[in-house]
This record gives structure tokens, C-alpha cells and sequence, in this order.
């Protein structure tokens, strides 16, 4: 087989392994922001922090929420909630910018693999 052809292959599949690699990566963290609290189930966003921060700034010490199922939720704590909520943000997203610099520093579909 030519050189040029069989390095072509080999760049393909180092972009395809290295894709499909960021989309399990990104998967993991959308599973990691999953917050499951009181029978309730919700997707750590920065959507569902900024709300939960509004409330709060606006002198509300409890609310009810609706979850990732459309059922109501009664938080009778706002601020432990927020904590609790940006602690699993934080933790997610320091996880995958960690996991994504294995991935960017990677240089071979042997490497990626690995991870």
C-alpha cells in the first residue's frame, strides 16, 4: 500500500477514535452533573445555579423547584442546595477539563485508548 495512502488511514482513524473519545468523555460529565435529591432528579446546570442563586438573592430561604421529571420539589433550604450544587458542578467540570487534557495531549489512537 502506498505510504501516503496508508498515513491517511491512519489520520482517519486517529480522528474518529479521538471523537468518538470526546463524546464519552462529555457523556461522563453530563452523568456527573446529575443531582438526585429528595426523590427528585436534576440536571446540575449553570441554568439551574443561576436560578437557585436568584432566589436566594432575592431573600427567598426556601422555594419549590421542578425537577428533570416536571415534578415539584420542595427545597426548604436553599443555600445548602446551591452549595450542594455548585460543589457537583465544580467537581464535574474539573473532572473533564482534566480528562480532556489526556485526550488533547494524546498524539495516537493506542494513547487515546488508554484513557
Amino acid at each position: 500500500m502506498d505510504d501516503k495512502l496508508l498515513k491517511a488511514f491512519e489520520i482517519a482513524n486517529f480522528m474518529t477514535t479521538l471523537a468518538n473519545q470526546k463524546k464519552v468523555l462529555h457523556e461522563e460529565f453530563q452523568q456527573n452533573c446529575v443531582y438526585f435529591f429528595n426523590g427528585a432528579t436534576f440536571k446540575v446546570s449553570r441554568e439551574l445555579i443561576n436560578f437557585t442563586k436568584t432566589l436566594i438573592d432575592l431573600g427567598h430561604t426556601d422555594s419549590v423547584l421542578i425537577d428533570d421529571n416536571n415534578l415539584p420539589v420542595d427545597i426548604s433550604d436553599l443555600k445548602v442546595f446551591l452549595d450542594t450544587i455548585l460543589s457537583i458542578y465544580a467537581s464535574a467540570t474539573n473532572s473533564y477539563q482534566t480528562q480532556y487534557q489526556k485526550i488533547k495531549d494524546s498524539r495516537s489512537v493506542e494513547s487515546l485508548l488508554d484513557l
